[in-house]
């Protein structure tokens, strides 16, 4: 077996007994994302900062001071700003930009002991679900359809370089960020697992913002066990972070049990949405046969707004774009664009429309429209309004049930290049993984099994705020049954 066979727990405890040094680990790695250059996963490599921390690790294992970490490498999403090392949100207008600063979340996890591959490739800004608005280029998928056509798949947004790093066994785990979906909607089309956890419970100081109000960081691996440390690692209070959840970190891990006897499942009739393709509503069905036989009761919901929730988000979340982006202006830093002769605001112009790429411009306009004079009351007040409502159809369910089993998407990944051309369809992805950022629930995507074009399919389970360890159990109590081995043949 390979080392790159190996995924977070199982790297950390291999090291920890001395079956590897970390460098050999490092070094396994460092090649894997070397040669899998043709799924363009990393925006930027960064072989020494791996073998710096295994160099690090290899010291600490003899001097017995061996962090929660120690030993494993990790790619790193390039929304979060690392200190000295180019952060560019995948958007050409901060391309060679170096913080001077780390985020909160990757120095957590560095501070644990882990090292970092790379910087992964993602949508612009986070802008996207199918990592196809990258100014880097599209992200490709490792899976291929079993019919033997090489069409490339996506591997889903935004969050894409992550899913694909992990999938293709060249990262056993790395970070995510989920506004509407990006962690879930990709691991689901990859075949691995990820979780967003509560709003605040990782800081956000750090990350890139797209929308603040939605944007939350988390982990995406193998499976439930890697996620759990991980998460465990990336999260706790940040005083720099004004949305930060003072409150002591759980430990996930160690709590980990597959045993959900007495636990009740909701089954959200609204989700269950015309136009899904017919193995969806299967691979959902012998779900919920899954947790059933995991001793769960299992329970028909009813959260009567979810219809409404995906044009709420898309309202709510250009609207926060649109501010949080005004601060790229060419001025202080990254990409300038002056015309000779020109304005301050003919250089705010020229460096934006050079900088900003087509999906970005977009639902920038769209938010600066719905928070203008004239429209903010009949469009955003509005908005957050129903995002009241939708929030309260959670707290109402959970009366009823304890976590909810859900679809994570509406369909397995699709081509490059299929719904570029329709915002619309592309938005339509995010339909069943926004009803829970909305309302700032956690919420986990676990593969469930392979399409008939042998894609992967994935099915999600939401939690009540801050309950990510009965999310993680039932999770695992999934995992356990679905048995999901299945892994991309190389090609790359």
């Amino acid at each position: 077996m390979s080392l790159t066979d190996l995924g977070v727990a199982a790297i950390r405890d291999g090291f920890r007994n001395g079956d590897f040094s970390a460098r050999e680990v490092a070094e396994a790695y460092n090649e894997a994302v070397t040669s899998a250059k043709s799924l363009n996963a990393f925006i930027l490599e960064t072989p020494d900062h791996a073998l710096a921390a295994a160099a690090q690790a290899d010291a600490d294992r003899v001097s017995g001071d061996l962090k929660p970490l120690s030993g494993v490498p990790l790619g790193i999403k390039d929304l979060f700003a690392t200190k000295g090392v180019q952060t560019t949100a995948a958007s050409g207008i901060l391309k060679g930009f170096e913080p001077v600063y780390e985020s909160t979340v990757s120095a957590r996890l560095f501070a644990a002991g882990a090292g970092m591959l790379g910087k992964l490739n993602l949508d612009q800004f986070a802008m996207g679900s199918s990592n196809e608005t990258s100014a880097f280029g599209n992200v490709i998928s490792p899976w291929r359809r079993s019919d033997g056509g090489n069409a490339a798949i996506t591997p889903g947004g935004s969050s894409g370089g992550s899913a694909a790093a992990v999938a293709a066994r060249i990262a056993p785990g790395v970070t995510g960020t989920d506004t509407g979906g990006s962690i879930r909607q990709p691991a689901a089309f990859t075949g691995i697992t990820g979780i967003k956890p509560t709003y605040g419970r990782c800081s956000r100081w750090g990350i890139v913002a797209f929308a603040s109000s939605l944007d939350q960081a988390g982990p995406m691996a193998r499976d439930v066990r890697d996620c759990a440390i991980m998460l465990e690692a990336m999260s706790g209070f940040d005083a720099k972070d004004s949305t930060s959840l003072q409150l002591d970190v759980p430990k996930w891990e160690a709590s980990l049990s597959s045993d959900i006897r007495g636990k009740k499942i909701g089954i959200p009739r609204e989700y269950r949405i015309e136009g899904i393709p017919e193995e969806i509503g299967k691979v959902w069905d012998q779900g919920i046969d899954w947790l059933r036989d995991a001793g769960a009761e299992i329970v028909d919901v009813s959260l009567p707004h979810t219809r409404h929730a995906l044009p709420t988000y898309y309202i709510i979340a250009p609207a926060e774009a649109s501010s949080n982006l005004a601060r790229y202006d060419g001025v202080r830093y990254g990409n300038r664009v002056a015309p000779d002769g020109g304005s301050l605001a003919d250089m705010y112009e020229a460096t934006r429309a050079a900088g900003f790429g087509a999906e970005v411009r977009r639902r920038i306009m769209i938010g600066t429209y719905v928070l203008s004079a004239g429209f903010y009351d009949a469009y955003f007040n509005r908005a957050q309004k129903v995002r009241a409502l939708i929030a309260r159809d959670f707290e109402h369910v959970w009366n009823d049930c304890d976590l909810l089993l859900t679809p994570t998407t509406p369909s397995a990944a699709f081509a490059l290049g299929e719904k570029s051309d329709d915002p619309i369809a592309m938005y339509l992805n995010d339909v069943f993984a926004v009803p829970a950022s909305l309302a700032g629930l956690p919420a986990i995507a676990v593969p469930a099994g392979l399409n008939s074009e042998g894609l992967p399919l994935g099915l999600q389970i939401i939690g009540r705020p801050l309950d990510e360890q009965n999310v993680l159990n039932a999770g695992l109590a999934f995992e356990e049954r679905a048995g999901f081995v299945a892994r991309p043949e190389a090609w790359w």
